[in-house]
C-alpha cells in the first residue's frame, strides 16, 4: 500500500464510509485515482465496496489465508524478529494459529531446546526439523484453508500444559482493547493458550487495530506483551499503559 491508501483506510475506520468524491477532494486527486486505490484495496479485502464508495470489510468473515499470507509480510517478518529476541533458549511455547505466528515460529528457528505446543501444523513444520526442538501437536479438527487444528481434543490437549510463553495472533482489536476473531472455536484454544501461559506475547500487525471481528476473544489486560510494526493510536497506547501490557514496536515513530 503507498501512503494514499494506508489514509483511506484510516479514515474509512474513522467514518465507517467514505465517498469517492470526498476522497478525491481530500487527497486532491481526481475520482479515478481514488477508485483504482479503492479497487486495489477491495481486492485484497481490506475495504468493501458500496455504491459512490467504500466501507469496513465484513465482520463476519476473515480474508482467504493465501491473501492473509502475502498481505503485510514485510511487516509481519520485521514483528516476528522482535518477538524471537524476547524468547529465552530452552523455552516452553504455545504457538496458536495464524499468518504472523508462523512468521514469529521461522524467526525461532535459531534458538535451542524449544518445547513448543501448537494447533498449527505450519508452525509444527517447520520447527520439527530442528533436532533440538520437541514439537507437540494439538489433537483435533484440522482445517483445510490454514492447517489450523481446533475442537474440544484442541483444548484437551492445550490444557495439560503450563508454558512459559504463549505467543498469538489476532485478527482484530477494537477501540476499547477488545480482542477479536472469527471463528469461535480458534478463540476458545486461544483462551486456554492464555490462561496457560505464565506470559503472554501478541504479535498483530497495524492492520488489525480498528478491525471489526465477530467473536470477541477476550482483552489487552490479558496479555503482558504487544508486538507490531508502527505505533497505535495515542487512546490504544493508553489502554495499554493502564494494563501494564508492554509495548515492543519494530518502527517507533
Amino acid at each position: 500500500m503507498n501512503q494514499r491508501q494506508e489514509r483511506i483506510i484510516d479514515l474509512v475506520r474513522e467514518r465507517g464510509f467514505v465517498a469517492i468524491e470526498a476522497l478525491a477532494d481530500h487527497f486532491e486527486v481526481t475520482p479515478q485515482t481514488i477508485r483504482r486505490d479503492i479497487n486495489q484495496l477491495c481486492d485484497q479485502g481490506l475495504l468493501r465496496r458500496y455504491h459512490g464508495g467504500a466501507g469496513l470489510p465484513s465482520s463476519v468473515e476473515n480474508l482467504a489465508y493465501q491473501t492473509r499470507q502475502v498481505l503485510n509480510r514485510g511487516a509481519k517478518s520485521s514483528i516476528a524478529s522482535i518477538v524471537a529476541a524476547q524468547v529465552p533458549d530452552n523455552a516452553s511455547l504455545f504457538i496458536n494459529i495464524g499468518t504472523t505466528t508462523e512468521e514469529v515460529a521461522k524467526a525461532l528457528i535459531d534458538h535451542r531446546g524449544l518445547r513448543v505446543i501448537t494447533n498449527n501444523l505450519n508452525v509444527a513444520n517447520m520447527l520439527a526439523a530442528k533436532p533440538d526442538f520437541e514439537v507437540i501437536i494439538a489433537g483435533g479438527l484440522v482445517r483445510s484453508r490454514d492447517r489450523g487444528i481446533v475442537g474440544e481434543a484442541t483444548l484437551d490437549t492445550i490444557r495439560q500444559f503450563k508454558v512459559d510463553i504463549g505467543i498469538v495472533g489476532i485478527s482484530g482489536v477494537d477501540d476499547d482493547g477488545s480482542l477479536l476473531d472469527f471463528d469461535y472455536r480458534e478463540v476458545r484454544v486461544s483462551q486456554a493458550i492464555i490462561a496457560n501461559s505464565r506470559r503472554v506475547f501478541l504479535a498483530t500487525d497495524h492492520t488489525k487495530f480498528g478491525r471489526n471481528a465477530l467473536v470477541r476473544l477476550g482483552s489487552v489486560d490479558e496479555i503482558d506483551a504487544l508486538f507490531t510494526d508502527r505505533l497505535p493510536s495515542q487512546a490504544m497506547q493508553r489502554i495499554l499503559a493502564e494494563a501494564e501490557v508492554e509495548l515492543h514496536v519494530t518502527e517507533p515513530e
